[in-house]
């Protein structure tokens, strides 16, 4: 089974591309599920149920979305292979720029809009620079140049990457998507696997429950401005 990790900002469009890769996987018999991950509820997974693609939800709560997602992508794995997935499609909650939901040996593609603002390429983190697809949303709604500009920045950020227009409504562009999905490689397990990045570092007295303010209150790693 081959797992593919889809990442992306809030309303980048990665449900939509998501559904529109299935659809282009689908002509070619391969069978596809997906996971969505989010963080205090999501409707996604109707989208998906309507158009016939399994799918399976996992809601985060008070936990760092990518966190809870690195705790339990092993299980979805499994879940995955016992129903006889050619495909398995994971999707996280899209909660920040600096989320690193990607892992070596395993494909991963990360979804941005281009209504999101030219420099928008060089404020996301890994999610974006370690990637080996960009997919590149709502270009119709733009001219020719700030496609090309902005497909400039994101080369800047992740030279390495593939770059793909896609068009979430008519899903055009999700073919090529499809055929170097398709191309993966499989996975069986990730128990020996690395992420290609470190999760978001950080275990304060608010990550535990902590509500009040005051220097008195911040133990443990904590960052201070310089003002």
């Amino acid at each position: 089974m081959k797992l593919i990790t889809v990442s992306g900002p809030p309303s980048s469009g990665k449900t939509s591309v998501i559904v529109k890769t299935i659809e282009s996987i689908n002509e070619l018999k391969q069978k596809v599920g997906v996971v969505k991950f989010d963080c205090l509820s999501t409707f996604d997974n109707l989208t998906y149920k309507k158009k016939g693609i399994e799918v399976r939800v996992g809601i985060s709560g008070g936990l760092c979305p990518d966190h809870f997602f690195v705790t339990n992508v092993e299980e979805c794995i499994t879940w995955g292979i016992n129903q006889g997935f050619d495909i398995l499609i994971s999707e996280s909650a899209g909660l920040c720029n600096r989320c690193s939901p990607h892992i070596k040996e395993v494909l991963a593609v990360c979804v941005i809009d281009n209504l999101s603002g030219i420099n928008t390429p060089q404020k996301i983190g890994p999610m974006l620079r370690y990637a080996d697809i960009v997919v590149v949303t709502k270009g119709e709604i733009v001219s020719q140049a700030e496609r090309e500009v902005f497909t400039f920045k994101i080369k800047q950020v992740n030279p390495k990457a593939v770059i793909i227009h896609i068009n979430g409504i008519t899903g055009q562009g999700s073919s090529e998507l499809a055929k170097l999905i398709i191309n993966a490689f499989d996975v069986e397990r990730l128990e020996s696997k690395s992420l290609r990045f470190t999760m978001p570092s950080a275990l304060c007295s608010y990550c535990l429950g902590e509500t009040k303010i005051g220097t008195d209150f911040q133990l443990g790693n904590v960052k201070k401005m310089e003002l």
